[in-house]
């Protein structure tokens, strides 16, 4: 990765708005239709052009193809690997099993407004502790990854979008070995290892095959951990959380031993969605253990109304040499459009505490997580973009 040693470098998260005619056929596939493979290719090399070329002309520095490919950040490696069957099972076979999630639970009204359920977010136990069926991600043979064709595509068609555009810079997003076990269209139950540990270690050895061909082509590895949203669930507590990032952060070591950490970042994840977000564990709690991973790249939420005091922790942070530090200075969740000296200031801050060669601005999740549910329209997504490039360049005129 390249340091801001001349001026302050942007990035983002990863999803970016889908053209039109990808989005159809992604909601198609949804339904269990698959569209043309040879028309979604086509459309997919269309729209990684357009959205590489709009990120560069925002001010965007390291580009990616805006997981136009992909329905989700997480779910799309149920595509990508053999050995998974989504399977009708008792709810009290699924790991991990827990309730309603924390927000919900303290305001429902937040979920009556959307229409969601209280328990949307995971597997629950019914009251009562009788037994329901769910529709879960489930081992049932030896895990290998078969997604090599649609990788090499997504390859491809990224950095041929960089060349036309004059990018230098590409990351590409990929789930974590670890996020297997946390829920977010995880592999909930296990009918074919041994153990537990033997499937999430079969998980991580066939991701290995995606990350190492990424980097491989000279595109930065983005490893999504969504492990911030756990202390959002009801049945997980501080200690809870620190223990599953730790074991996250062991199983991704391994999957990425071979891989340059310079070559890798880390978007560490609170949630994407707008929402009360009281539940978050602070930066502070697990800080400690997210530099110990290998990557040397640590993406953080900063910009949203939970967050954006966080950046008076790094003062007492000792940060790894060679690490870097990716704030979001523009808040995913919200329509409003950062004016860019807002921007500027954030910036500021972090470049500051940690020294501005130090870190790189960013975005604080994706603007279009799961395609088609965006809650940032599209033409806004895309002005929030030129506002963090805007932001970056007013920010150099004080710190270069």
């Amino acid at each position: 990765m390249k340091r801001s040693t001349e001026r302050i470098l942007t990035t983002h998260c990863g999803s970016l708005p889908r053209a039109p005619e990808v989005l159809t056929m992604l909601e198609e596939a949804s339904a269990g239709r698959a569209p043309d493979r040879a028309r979604f290719d086509a459309a997919v090399r269309e729209g990684v052009a357009d959205v590489v070329g709009r990120q560069v002309e925002a001010g965007v520095d390291v580009v990616n193809d805006g997981e136009m490919s992909k329905q989700s950040f997480m779910g799309y490696y149920l595509e990508r690997l053999g050995g998974l069957t989504m399977t009708e099972i008792d709810a009290t076979d699924a790991e991990p099993v827990r309730g309603p999630s924390a927000e919900m639970r303290d305001y429902p009204g937040y979920a009556e407004r959307w229409g969601l359920p209280p328990g949307r977010a995971g597997v629950q136990r019914p009251a009562g502790g009788g037994a329901s069926r769910v529709v879960a991600p489930v081992a049932t043979g030896p895990v290998t990854y078969t997604g090599t064709a649609a990788l090499r595509r997504d390859i491809d068609s990224v950095l041929a979008a960089a060349r036309a555009a004059g990018a230098t810079d590409v990351f590409m997003t990929a789930v974590p070995p670890g996020g297997t076990r946390f829920g977010f269209g995880a592999v909930t139950a296990n009918q074919y290892y041994p153990t537990r540990e033997e499937l999430e270690e079969a998980v991580g050895e066939a991701m290995r095959v995606e990350y190492e061909a990424i980097v491989g082509a000279g595109i930065v590895l983005q490893l999504d951990c969504n492990w911030g949203a756990l202390s959002r669930l009801a049945a997980y507590s501080t200690e809870d959380v620190r223990r599953m990032i730790t074991h996250g952060i062991e199983l991704m070591n391994h999957a990425t031993r071979n891989i340059d950490p310079d070559m890798m970042r880390i978007h560490l994840c609170w949630g994407a969605d707008e929402a009360p977000h009281h539940k978050d564990l602070p930066l502070e709690a697990i800080v400690d253990l997210m530099l110990t991973a290998r990557p040397a790249g640590l993406g953080v939420v900063a910009a949203n109304g939970r967050h954006e005091w966080e950046w008076r922790i790094w003062k007492d942070v000792k940060v790894p040499d060679g690490k870097v530090i990716i704030p979001g200075v523009i808040d995913s969740t919200t329509n409003i459009i950062e004016h860019p000296e807002t921007v500027a200031e954030r910036i500021r801050r972090f470049a500051d505490v940690l020294g501005r060669e130090n870190i790189i601005a960013g975005v604080d999740c994706g603007l279009d997580t799961v395609a088609g549910s965006a809650q940032v329209v599209p033409e806004i997504a895309w002005a929030k973009l030129a506002a963090l490039g805007e932001g970056a360049r007013l920010a150099d005129s004080a710190l270069y």
